[in-house]
């Protein structure tokens, strides 16, 4: 059974999807209506045809600008930093953030050959340095892990480089080795309030 076990393959290759898991989401399909298949598949075609980056903040979107950097009620002068896309809805879904979002997608990590220049630093010092005068704090909110950790001080020392701008890091609360998007709203919320300046 060659297309069985190409899309368990495929499936296998989806985060968090262990050959199991594959296995079990791929019995699913063949018991659902070709009906409801082909409603899955026109989907991801659509989102993968519409959604692009967001020419600001590099979350994701189907417009030019994102909900958030298209909203002017946001504050304009604070910009929380994160890795992926996901951490732009855990830190929103605390409601203790009004401001705007810079997504990294992704971390530094040398020993995967991920340096500066594979994320979206340099963006962000663009960004801060067309926003001086109305930008005054950046708020680095990386996994608190290695990679995380490494990217939040190389991030500090490339904008005080730059000039004087307050740059903050999350509070503690956030165990360490834990990814932003698993973690409570009520834990985020109490490391978003708590943040420090680096």
């Amino acid at each position: 059974m060659k297309a069985w076990d190409r899309l368990i393959s495929v499936l296998k290759r989806l985060p968090g999807v262990g050959p199991r898991q594959a296995e079990r989401l791929a019995l699913h399909l063949m018991r659902t209506s070709a009906d409801e298949t082909e409603a899955l598949l026109a989907a991801v075609r659509e989102a993968k045809a519409r959604i692009r980056p967001c020419s600001r903040c590099f979350d994701y979107t189907d417009a030019e600008l994102c909900r958030i950097c298209s909203d002017p009620a946001r504050d304009q002068s604070i910009i929380c930093v994160v890795e992926e896309p996901q951490d732009v809805d855990a830190v929103e879904r605390t409601g203790n953030f009004k401001g705007l979002y810079h997504v990294l997608h992704g971390a530094l990590s040398p020993l995967d050959g991920i340096g500066p220049e594979a994320l979206r630093v340099r963006e962000l010092a663009a960004r801060v340095e067309a926003g001086r005068g109305v930008i005054t704090e950046v708020i680095l909110a990386t996994d608190p892990d290695t990679e995380g950790e490494a990217t939040a001080l190389y991030i500090a020392g490339l904008l005080r480089s730059r000039g004087p701008i307050k740059v903050s890091r999350i509070a503690h609360g956030v165990p360490m080795g834990g990814d932003l998007d698993y973690i409570d709203e009520r834990t985020l919320g109490y490391a978003l309030a708590g943040r420090q300046e680096l």
